[in-house]
């Protein structure tokens, strides 16, 4: 089942969740504690972060080889983040499409004319049922930028080649989550459709 159901697969489809006690609503994530009933039917209990999901995008240049990224502050850790345009999925039932594409225009000025998902994880299954969808965008064109709060406003843009995936993480500028995964996942899409595309 999706995040929640308290089931999974083989042995572990014999843990069942019987609670769920909120101990703190942070407006967009809740911190709850769950009770919980193991295979051996010993109960216990988890601490766990509550979110309503995110999305990341790959927004991929003409020349289908460089992408555009957005450095950004980042409170958590007190340092400024390569990464990907992202956001939370914090309006209810809508499509994540959709969302993706929100993040776009207010934080790199763009629209996408094709939108495909190429991956989706889990941030921290340890504590946190947080899941992010990443797209793959394409067939960029320049709109005006829409920035949301302080970190938005003073973010900037970088185009960034995928080829220096390694080099930017060899060098530690690169070290989010997401960012990784949705570049590596898109570099994989696009040389398969190169190998699909080549003369036999």
């Amino acid at each position: 089942m999706l995040p929640g159901g308290g089931e999974g697969e083989g042995e572990h489809g014999r843990f069942r969740r019987i609670g769920d006690r909120q101990r703190f609503d942070g407006g967009f994530f809740q911190v709850t504690t769950a009770t919980l009933v193991g295979p051996d039917g010993f109960t216990f209990e988890r601490e766990v972060i509550r979110h309503p999901g995110a999305v990341a995008v790959v927004p991929l240049e003409s020349d289908g080889r460089s992408v555009l990224m957005i450095r950004q502050y980042r409170a958590a850790v007190d340092r400024a983040l390569l990464e990907l345009p992202a956001g939370k999925r914090d309006v209810a039932e809508e499509d994540p499409a959709l969302c993706a594409g929100r993040e776009l225009v207010e934080e790199i000025g763009r629209e996408a004319g094709s939108m495909v998902e190429i991956a989706r994880f889990y941030n921290s299954p340890g504590f946190s049922d947080e899941e992010t969808i990443v797209y793959l965008a394409e067939e960029l064109r320049e709109v005006p930028r829409e920035a949301h709060g302080i970190e938005e406003e003073h973010l900037t843009i970088e185009r960034v080649s995928l080829a220096e995936i390694e080099d930017l993480m060899a060098g530690g500028d690169l070290c989010d989550a997401k960012s990784l995964i949705g570049l590596y996942a898109a570099r994989s899409l696009l040389r398969a459709r190169h190998r699909a595309s080549a003369p036999t």
